[in-house]
C-alpha cells in the first residue's frame, strides 16, 4: 500500500507544481520539455534497458503517437490547472478512465453490464456537475475546453499505453523510455517556436523546475507500476485507490491550500465522481 500512497502523493505534487508555475512565472512549455528529458534519464537509470533494444527499428506507431500526445495533453493539463484549478482538472483526468472502457467495447468486443452502464451515466453527470460554473465571469473556453481536452487526451493515452503493454517483442519499460525521448524531441519544437518566434529566453529556472516536475512525474509512474506488482492479485484495488486517492487528495490541496472555490453543484459532481469510479471498478471485477 505504501507504493500506492507514494504514487498518489507524486501525482498530486505534479498538479501543485503546475498550479504554482503561474505564481512564480515559470515557463510551462520549457518546464514540460525538460521534464521529459529528466524522466527519460531516470527511467534509463532505474529500468536499466538493454541498449540493443533502444533502436529505431523498434520504434512503432504507438510509441510515436504516445510521444507526440503526452506533451500536448500535458500542456493542456497545465493550462487547465492554472485556469480552473487542481480539483476540477484532477477529476477530469481521472474520469478519463471511461475512454479505454468504451474502446474495449467498440474496438475489442467487450460487453457492458448494467452496473458499468450505470457507472458511465453517473460519471458523465459528475463531469457536468464538476465543471458547472454559477458565475459567467470565466470564459467558456477556460471552464470547458481545457478540462474536456484533458479528459479525452488522457483517455486516448490510456488506450495507447494498454496497447503498448501488449507488445511482446519489446519490454514495456524500454518502450516507456522511447516514449519519453520522443516526447522530449516533440517538446523541443515548442521551445524553438517560443525562442525564435516569440523571442522568449531559455531560462535556467525553467530547466530546474522541469527536472523537479520530471522527478515526481516519473516516480508517480514507477510506484504505480510497483503497486500493481506488489498487489498483483488485486489490480482493481490499486485502480480504485489510485483514482479516488488522487481526487480526494487533490480536492483537499485545492480547497485548503489554494482556496479554490467550489459551488454546491461542484461538490455533488465530486461525490458522483467517486461513486462512478467505484461502480466501474466493481463492474470490471465482476466481468473477470
Amino acid at each position: 500500500m505504501i507504493f500506492l500512497i507514494i504514487s498518489i502523493i507524486c501525482s498530486v505534487i505534479v498538479s501543485v507544481l503546475l498550479k504554482l508555475a503561474r505564481r512564480y512565472k515559470i515557463g510551462v512549455v520549457q518546464a514540460v520539455t525538460w521534464n521529459y528529458l529528466f524522466a527519460a534519464g531516470l527511467a534509463f537509470f532505474f529500468f536499466k534497458p538493454n541498449c540493443e533494444d533502444l533502436h529505431l527499428k523498434n520504434v512503432n506507431g504507438i510509441v510515436v503517437l504516445l510521444g507526440v500526445l503526452l506533451p500536448i495533453v500535458f500542456w493542456f493539463l497545465a493550462v487547465s490547472v492554472r485556469n480552473i484549478g487542481i480539483v476540477k482538472t484532477d477529476i477530469s483526468q481521472r474520469l478519463s478512465l471511461f475512454i479505454p472502457i468504451l474502446a474495449a467495447y467498440f474496438l475489442f468486443g467487450d460487453t457492458f453490464s448494467a452496473l458499468k452502464i450505470a457507472g458511465f451515466i453517473v460519471g458523465f453527470t459528475a463531469i457536468i456537475f464538476t465543471l458547472a460554473k454559477q458565475s459567467s465571469k470565466q470564459p467558456l473556453i477556460e471552464n470547458w475546453l481545457y478540462p474536456i481536452v484533458v479528459f479525452f487526451g488522457f483517455g486516448l493515452i490510456d488506450v495507447l499505453f494498454k496497447q503498448l503493454s501488449q507488445i511482446k517483442y519489446l519490454p514495456y519499460t524500454t518502450s516507456l523510455i522511447m516514449v519519453f525521448v520522443i516526447s522530449f524531441i516533440v517538446s523541443l519544437g515548442g521551445i524553438a517556436y517560443l525562442r525564435f518566434v516569440k523571442m522568449e529566453k531559455i531560462q535556467l529556472i525553467n530547466f530546474v523546475c522541469g527536472c523537479v516536475l520530471g522527478f515526481f512525474n516519473f516516480f508517480n509512474i514507477l510506484f504505480y507500476l510497483k503497486a500493481h506488482s506488489a498487489m498483483a492479485d488485486n489490480p482493481s484495488t490499486v485502480f480504485t485507490a489510485m483514482n479516488l486517492g488522487v481526487i480526494i487528495a487533490g480536492t483537499l490541496v485545492g480547497i485548503l491550500i489554494f482556496k479554490e472555490k467550489l459551488s454546491r453543484l461542484n461538490y455533488v459532481g465530486l461525490f458522483l465522481a467517486g461513486i462512478a469510479i467505484v461502480l466501474i471498478t466493481i463492474a470490471q471485477v465482476n466481468a473477470v
